[in-house]
């Protein structure tokens, strides 16, 4: 702060005083009184802004500290009125001895060398587990992440797709929270993140829709809720939309692709499926693959 400079000292002058001032006017008819700002509205206003400055936030990897996560760090865990879901605390799984991490300069392939299964996200606090996605110690049969998708063609299709591309494992994870949102969380590990990239450009996502409709989402547009600017550095998202009319329920997907890793995050819910938990468990689950 500039220091003041010292107040000069002079011989007391002799003040005339001041004259009586003018009686106040009236307020002309068309001024505009000033108006104290609605504290339920700022509230509202902040609380908003908040939701989306996080999630423009992740523009870099480590925007939300995904490996020493405190609860007002993490998306949804400041507060619980806008929607996002309480996540427990989220660490990446450690790497083998000597494994360099999946977009380390040595390693050429962008291979995840941690287990496949622990870089699934967790489910938030209250949910319950879909048991039908454990698998057998952990791995999911293709069978069973091939149902997903609504017609045989699209799963025979698919079938010999995976095949020709030498997919190695799928981990899946899934939960149902109390407002009645099915999550389901599938990761697809291929031979490098060359033969990943070649399966989502060629056979999996365009611009305006995925190329295979999941099941009870026949018609799905591109997401144009979803934060342009939430984006995890090193993983690609695309995702996608049922629109109107849905059925019973309306259908949220995302494609990720990160190095050998392939995801499907997909989201229902009787009515509408909210776009925030969308948001939230798209790009926390982005972070886990970074």
């Amino acid at each position: 702060m500039t220091e003041q400079p010292p107040i000069a000292t002079a011989p007391a002058a002799e003040v005339p005083p001041m004259p009586e001032a003018p009686p106040a006017l009236p307020p002309a008819a068309d001024a505009v009184p000033p108006v104290q700002k609605d504290r339920r509205v700022l509230r509202a206003v902040l609380r908003w802004t908040s939701a989306a400055v996080v999630l423009a936030a992740v523009g870099a990897s480590t925007a939300y500290g995904i490996t020493r996560m405190e609860r007002t760090d993490v998306p949804g865990l400041a507060t619980e009125t806008d929607g996002r879901w309480a996540y427990p605390e989220i660490t990446k799984p450690p790497l083998p001895s000597g494994r360099p991490a999946p977009f380390a300069a040595d390693n050429a392939a962008s291979a995840h060398y941690a287990d496949l299964r622990a870089l699934l996200l967790p489910a938030p606090e209250g949910a319950k587990a879909d048991k039908a996605l454990a698998g057998r110690d952990g791995w999911l049969a293709t069978k069973d992440f091939l149902s997903v998708y609504g017609s045989k063609e699209d799963r025979d299709d698919l079938r010999q797709v995976l095949t020709d591309h030498g997919l190695r494992h799928i981990a899946a994870r899934g939960w149902t929270t109390p407002d009645g949102t099915h999550t389901r969380i599938y990761l697809l590990r291929f031979g490098s993140g060359q033969v990943a990239d070649v399966l989502q450009q060629d056979h999996l996502t365009s611009y305006a829709s995925p190329n295979h409709a999941l099941r009870d989402a026949a018609e799905v547009n591109t997401d144009e809720e979803f934060p342009a600017k939430a984006l995890v550095m090193n993983v690609r998202h695309y995702a996608y939309t049922e629109t109107k009319p849905y059925g019973a329920e309306q259908v949220r997907q995302a494609y990720l692709v990160a190095g050998d890793v392939v995801g499907l995050v997909v989201q229902s819910r009787k009515g509408t499926a909210a776009a925030v938990p969308f948001q939230q468990t798209v790009i926390l689950q982005s972070q886990l693959l970074d």
